[in-house]
């Protein structure tokens, strides 16, 4: 027989009449009535091509088929009931995990501060985290690699994904050496950079990028300093090798001795940053649960635009 033809009900029923050792005591534990108690017995015995129990004027007891049955169902209906249980802890948060990706300077302060709200109200879920660029992170949403992923425009000028949720217009802030000439400067023009050495990571899609926001401005960059960690950019601009370009959501975390961070006047460079969410995903309580999270920590860290934001 295929185990799929046991069903769970009629064998809650089995046991309650093993248990009670009647048809009436267990219709009245279950709230049937003594004839659909009957039928399930039945309709078991049935399914199962023998006699479970022997009925007798004092009520019933199992035959040695139903005696043999009896330990299955209840360990059949234990770890049903395991499973329910489990399942109602996923949908409270109380255990889980959620797989989230993010692009590096999303790491750098709004991603941690989400998760550390998220850990504080649902200690039992489990964060895994993956970095990565967003052409990087889309395709591993898109495999059900990720439930989650923080992605912007900084290099694109559209994000390819269908689930998209707005976190922030994030401001690109200029990190100049403190002894610069402009760092007295509360706001500077791209401008005025024109004859600096800008510093970026040596991919095509970041230069593209940066050179498209220098054109802009009208100026072609001079790009010498390729380097693409946070900590080698802004150690070479405290030393005065080059200027770069800081996302306003890292700004917090970019601070360090040396180094300033100024808004720009005309054209500000700006990018989109999005939560994307895998469509498997959807209906996820801790995806849920964490977005809301995002969307609160990412308004706190850019405030009313961004453009002023730690400076």
């Amino acid at each position: 027989m295929r185990a799929e033809a046991l069903d769970p009900v009629l064998l809650r029923t089995f046991v309650a009449v093993a248990d009670l050792g009647s048809f009436t005591a267990a219709a009245a534990a279950g709230g049937y009535t003594q004839s659909a108690v009957s039928r399930q017995i039945a309709a078991l015995e049935y399914v199962c091509g023998v006699e479970l129990f022997a009925r007798g004027a004092r009520g019933v007891r199992p035959t040695p088929a139903g005696e043999y049955l009896l330990p299955h169902a209840r360990g059949l209906l234990d770890r049903l009931a395991d499973t329910a249980r489990a399942l109602d802890g996923l949908r409270r948060l109380d255990t889980g995990t959620l797989r989230l990706g993010a692009f590096p300077t999303a790491n750098a302060a709004l991603v941690p501060r989400a998760l550390a709200r998220f850990r504080a109200r649902h200690p039992g879920v489990r964060p895994v985290l993956r970095e990565g660029t967003t052409e990087r992170l889309l395709p591993m949403l898109e495999a059900g690699d990720l439930d989650i992923a923080v992605v912007s425009t900084h290099k694109l000028p559209s994000i390819p994904a269908g689930d998209l949720v707005t976190l922030a217009d994030d401001a690109l802030l200029v990190a100049l050496p403190s002894g610069h000439r402009l760092a007295a400067r509360r706001r500077v023009a791209l401008g005025d950079l024109a004859d600096e050495p800008w510093i970026v990571a040596d991919d095509p899609e970041a230069i593209a990028a940066l050179r498209a926001r220098c054109e802009a401005a009208g100026f072609v960059p001079q790009t010498p300093l390729r380097v693409a960690e946070w900590i080698s950019k802004l150690g070479l601009v405290a030393e005065g090798f080059g200027v770069t370009l800081v996302p306003a959501l890292a700004a917090s975390a970019a601070s360090r001795d040396g180094v300033v961070l100024r808004a720009v006047t005309s054209g500000r460079p700006r990018r989109s940053v999005y939560a994307a969410v895998g469509r498997h995903a959807r209906r996820s309580p801790p995806v849920t649960a964490f977005l809301a999270d995002l969307r609160d920590v990412a308004e706190a860290l850019t405030g009313d635009g961004g453009d002023d934001l730690h400076l």
